[in-house]
């Protein structure tokens, strides 16, 4: 790798970075293991599964959302045995849901900037330790002022944000449903799923009322899991694998917290963060130039509302999209393949599994039943979090 010396300090020029080697844990609502111990059997996978050993990993990134979910202060920490982060560098991000596709941009920067050459990308979450329920450790995140005096929860803001987009775009239910119909069968074909099945646009359409018009199935569910990947210089690529899947672009941005301030309708978050890895990876038209997607989808209505902010989907249009069968796995752009969200499971960070872990599993034609039927250069996916406020986006490509 080249360097620039100026006035005696020492610069690494940017380096290309390659994903080879992805694991993840089942996903379940309740798992035996810690999270130690669940990083540990994600990272044990993606090692494997690169050809590599603890020994070969020169930094570590672990993703993680709230400490209360795990019941540890600074978990990070914690976490750091069982991630293989003992007498390395190590580090933790997160940005709530929008984690499980941020840590890996943050281990792409590490290996980008010559730091590593090697870094192991590990996000963990384990939310069923929280009682009554994993709702409880998001009690405190309002304003004390403004909002909390409401005794609001994420499902009723989202609700509100569900039922903007259907107003301003004239989207029905029954095609916003189609999303959970969708993702929970392709999920079958997934070993790690937690809530895969067959099910119709009326068995949505029926399922309990959450808060309106949010109903049972048109929500993920809560979740235990772990996922890791291990990213790595061109060099260190070439002697692993002849068919690395380099990372080519990167992009995050955060809205303001005054989810009151906004127009619901679009994810402005999630678009400026789009631009910023298009531009990186020279995609002008991602609508034409994106293979396969995976875009963030903890409720049915948030993969369209995903789709829009990307740019895979004009405004309102994503709905039309996935009701002509465009979104499904055999359609010109298969679109959470994995089963996402809504049919794997939900483990905020760790969802890294079914977005980026994905993403590079379909672009090295590792998926299994889950490879999309057409040729798949180049991919994207996405995370978001929050109050509907983050966006992160990493698209991959399988061409140099």
């Amino acid at each position: 790798m080249e360097v620039e010396r100026i006035s005696g300090l020492k610069f690494h020029k940017k380096q290309d970075v390659a994903i080879v080697g992805a694991g993840m844990t089942t996903f379940k609502r309740r798992l035996n293991e810690t999270g130690r111990e669940l990083s540990y059997l994600a990272v044990k996978q993606a090692l494997e599964e690169a050809g590599l050993t603890i020994d070969d990993i020169e930094m570590v990134v672990m993703g993680s959302a709230p400490d209360a979910f795990d019941g540890f202060h600074m978990k990070g920490e914690y976490l750091l045995d069982g991630s293989g982060g003992s007498n390395r560098p190590y580090m933790r991000v997160f940005v709530g849901g929008g984690t499980g596709v941020f840590a890996p941009i943050a281990g792409y920067w590490h290996v980008a900037s010559g730091l590593a050459d090697v870094c192991l990308v590990v996000c963990e979450e384990k939310m069923s330790s929280v009682h009554p329920h994993p709702q409880s450790a998001f009690k405190y995140i309002w304003d004390p002022i403004l909002d909390r005096p409401l005794n609001p929860n994420l499902i009723w803001i989202f609700a509100l944000e569900m039922r903007r987009y259907m107003h301003v775009h004239n989207i029905k239910h029954e095609d916003i449903a189609l999303v959970s119909v969708k993702n929970k069968a392709n999920a079958l074909d997934h070993p790690c799923a937690q809530v895969a099945e067959k099910i119709t646009v009326e068995d949505v359409l029926n399922s309990e009322p959450m808060a309106l018009p949010v109903r049972r199935l048109d929500v993920s569910p809560p979740s235990d899991g772990a996922a890791a990947l291990i990213m790595v210089a061109p060099h260190i690529a070439r002697q692993l694998t002849d068919n690395p899947v380099w990372v080519t672009g990167v992009g995050w941005a955060l809205d303001t917290t005054w989810w009151t301030n906004r127009d619901l309708y679009f994810p402005r978050y999630v678009a400026e963060a789009a631009k910023m890895a298009y531009r990186m990876a020279h995609i002008t038209d991602p609508r034409k130039e994106i293979d396969v997607a995976e875009p963030y989808d903890p409720f049915d209505y948030k993969e369209l509302h995903h789709m829009e902010g990307l740019g895979l989907a004009k405004k309102g249009e994503a709905p039309i999209l996935t009701r002509e069968g465009v979104t499904q796995r055999d359609g010109d752009l298969p679109t959470c393949p994995s089963g996402g969200l809504l049919g794997v499971g939900n483990p905020i960070a760790a969802t890294m599994g079914v977005k980026a872990c994905e993403i590079y599993w379909q672009l090295a034609y590792r998926a299994g039943k889950r490879q999309v039927a057409k040729e798949v250069t180049t991919g994207v996916c996405q995370a978001w979090g929050d109050l509907m406020q983050v966006g992160t986006v990493m698209v991959m490509s399988n061409k140099r």
